[in-house]
Formats: structure tokens, sequence, C-alpha cells
């Protein structure tokens, strides 16, 4: 996969009936699920979700029709593998605000990243409870939820930054037996001062420090 077929680049106006394929809970599901783990067949898509083997056929050829997903290569040509075709999935959200429609998109595709965000959590921690995961990894991994109060040109400067500095250190890893796909959550979501302020204002913020401790 070269660096032009990372990312698939949603437009409001040219990807419509895309964009409204996607908000489907179940096929942002398997988009997620084979980009995370690998090609997979619609019946180990079913035994993952919970869903009839019918279903994630069916959901699987949709995607495909829009180009989310593909035939993987066969292991033994009795059933068919899919593999999702891209690595992320972005849109600009100024035009998914003023395009009909898209603001619906975007908050199906948020609440499909919360649902993400507790099932990695619970996943990570039973893999660092049974051992599968080595315990070097206990220092940096980590949640934050900081607020520091940043302007929007600089909001748009720490993303440009995170994205660099993201992309140069996959590269250095990529061919590190040490690696491991990480679930690396991001938000940046300003917010309007209260019309009054309540009586007792809370914490900056809970967080986890670098080294990963409450």
């Amino acid at each position: 996969m070269n660096g032009d077929d990372k990312r698939r680049v949603l437009d409001p106006e040219s990807d419509v009936a895309a964009l409204k394929a996607l908000t489907h809970p179940l096929r942002i599901r398997l988009l997620g699920l084979l980009r995370a783990d690998g090609p997979a067949t619609a019946t180990e898509l079913a035994a993952a979700t919970g869903e009839s083997s019918a279903a994630t056929s069916y959901h699987l050829r949709v995607l495909a029709k829009y180009a989310f997903v593909t035939e993987a290569e066969q292991r033994d040509g009795r059933e068919r593998r899919w593999r999702s075709v891209h690595e992320v999935t972005s849109w600009s959200s100024r035009a998914m605000a003023e395009s009909p429609g898209g603001g619906d998109f975007v908050g199906a595709m948020r609440r499909r990243q919360i649902q993400h965000l507790t099932e990695a959590v619970e996943r990570h921690e039973g893999d660092m409870a049974a051992g599968r995961l080595d315990p070097a990894w206990l220092e940096p991994a980590g949640i934050s939820d900081l607020l520091p109060r940043l302007t929007p040109e600089s909001l748009g400067e720490l993303w440009q930054t995170f994205e660099s500095k993201l992309a140069e250190l996959t590269d250095r890893d990529a061919a590190d037996p040490n690696a491991r796909r990480t679930v690396l959550f991001t938000a940046g979501l300003p917010l309007a001062p209260r019309e009054s302020a309540p009586a007792t204002e809370p914490d900056a913020g809970a967080t986890e420090d670098a080294a990963g401790t409450p």
C-alpha cells in the first residue's frame, strides 16, 4: 500500500451515496475490524460482531460497492476474504457542516469512535492482565483529557504537527518486531464559555502523564 492509498478523503458533494452507506453502524464496525485486524471472511466478521454471516456478507458488498473494501488474497478458495482499501477515512469538517446530511454523518462517526474507545480500553486491559502484551507497554500507554486554551490557528497547527510526527514514527517502526497495532484517539473540541459559571470550577483536566500514571 503506497502513501496515496492510505487515506480516503470523502467529498460531501461527490460522495453522497458513499457517505450514506458508511453511516450504517455495522458497516462502520466491519470497516474498523478489517483495518485493525487485517483481511477476514464474512463468517469471521460475523463471529466478531455477533451478527449473522448473511448480514456481514451483505454489508461487506455494500462497502465494496463504494470502494471502502475489496477482495483480499484467498487462502483456500472456499470463502471470499475482504480487506480494507485504505487505512484512514477523512473529510473536511467545514464542508460536511455546510452539506445536507453532513452533520448526521459526522455525528454517526463520532458515536462509533466513542464506542471504539470503550472497546479498545477493555481489550487493552484484558491483554495486559493476560500477559499478551509486554510490561514495557505499561508506561507509555494512557489516556488524557487536557483543557488547553488555543486559537483556531493553533489547534490546526497542533493537528498538522501531530499527524506529521505520527507518520514519521510509523515509518520508523514499520519493520520493528516490537511494534504493535496501537489504538490512538485524538480530539480537539473547542467549548464556548458557560453562560453562568458553576460555583466550583472543575480541575483543568483529569489526565495520565506521559508515563501513563493517573
